[in-house]
């Protein structure tokens, strides 16, 4: 079998205390050699940083040739909302030209990459399915592996990458949202998701991706890892993030998650709930909530915010509670859930589930088999040591 080019650092042991995190892009004494004389793309968004500069304006002061930036879902600088579209432009402040790789195309053209010799991905993931950074990984292998080009992937912490739960994806319900046979917490980094990637030939046509791998130092499935920049506009806080995967089913029902708020991802609610114990008003918020649901409308509902750092987090699963009391208190149930419920849990079953009134605790049993055949393959990509 073909092996990743990769470099893995060997740091402290996991026993040592209070270990300073250091990010793979951190790391310059061990990459920048890698660098010289080659012509650099990046794919990158607002959280490749280093200290607090840019990972762009670092290496540009470095003489780094970059000759361009691929940017994801939310943009380069990170000022889109989820699902705008994101228009290939000129950075002002660097001039270089920025591509986007969400809207039209996902993958680099063979075009894109003809004056390039090396593709490096910084970009904070919060290790979720359906968080679409991953997605953009997939694709930016894909086409480093068809053009035969090395990607070195500067990796970072998994604030989720302390536990394992979910549904697993059904490929039938594949889309960018979802585009592998994982679970929705799927317990990896960057770098470990990309040598799944090419471990389980995801890319598929016998393709196989060449890595140079950056591992972050004081770092282990334990840690529990506070953003130092937020990932996307709507998840501002680490609570936002901690109740993520719980909460993005609902993007796929009737209820709102207080996108066009000053609290996105840590309430919910919708007007006329009379179990609600809060009330939000969702508006727009340029880059952030452009058209929010139930915009300028009072919506009646919970902040989850407490919760979150009192139970959420030392659960290590998600919580469906929620989705099943809305659900069984919706005045018309034939319009709870929409088309793009199923794409979030990556099949039909657990929408099945909620509509057949079948318990939480019988939910979560159907995906244990699941999640322990998941364990085991994960296990063959680890960079770091495991929670378990």
């Amino acid at each position: 079998m073909r092996k990743s080019i990769f470099i893995l650092l060997v740091f402290l042991s996991h026993s040592m205390v209070a270990q300073k995190i250091t990010t793979g892009a951190e790391q310059m004494k061990y990459y920048l050699p890698l660098l010289k004389d080659k012509r650099v793309a990046l794919v990158v968004n607002q959280t490749a940083v280093v200290g607090h500069s840019h990972l762009v304006d670092t290496l540009l002061k470095l003489k780094v040739n970059i000759k361009k930036i691929f940017a994801p879902e939310h943009g380069f600088r990170g000022n889109n909302e989820a699902g705008a579209k994101i228009v290939s432009s000129v950075d002002p402040k660097t001039k270089l030209k920025v591509i986007s790789l969400y809207g039209k195309n996902f993958k680099p053209s063979m075009q894109d990459l003809s004056d390039v010799d090396i593709v490096i991905f910084d970009i904070q993931d919060v290790g979720v399915r359906f968080y679409t950074f991953i997605s953009t990984l997939h694709y930016v292998m894909q086409a480093c592996a068809e053009n035969h080009k090395e990607l070195m992937i500067l990796d970072r912490p998994n604030p989720n990458g302390y536990y394992i739960d979910g549904p697993m994806l059904d490929t039938a319900f594949r889309s960018f949202v979802g585009m592998h046979p994982v679970p929705v917490v799927h317990g990896l980094t960057v770098a470990e998701y990309a040598q799944m990637i090419n471990g389980e030939h995801w890319l598929g046509d016998s393709l196989w991706c060449k890595l140079i791998l950056l591992k972050v130092s004081g770092y282990d499935h334990n840690t529990m890892y506070l953003l130092p920049v937020k990932p996307s506009p709507n998840l501002p806080t680490s609570q936002s993030v901690y109740l993520y995967p719980s909460l993005c089913f609902f993007e796929g029902t009737e209820v709102s998650v207080g996108r066009g708020t000053k609290m996105p991802f840590q309430q919910i609610g919708k007007p006329n709930f009379a179990e609600g114990r809060i009330t939000f008003t969702p508006k727009v918020i340029p880059g952030v909530a452009d058209n929010p649901i139930y915009k300028n409308q009072i919506c009646n509902g919970f902040d989850l915010t407490n919760f979150c750092d009192s139970y959420i987090i030392s659960s290590k699963r998600l919580y469906l509670y929620w989705l099943q009391g809305f659900y069984e208190k919706s005045a018309d149930k034939s319009k709870f859930f929409n088309n793009y419920f199923d794409k979030l849990a990556g099949s039909d079953q657990l929408r099945k589930q909620i509509i057949g009134g079948v318990a939480v605790e019988d939910i979560l049993k159907s995906w244990d088999s699941n999640l322990k055949t998941y364990r085991v393959m994960r296990k063959k990509y680890l960079l770091y040591t495991d929670f378990e």
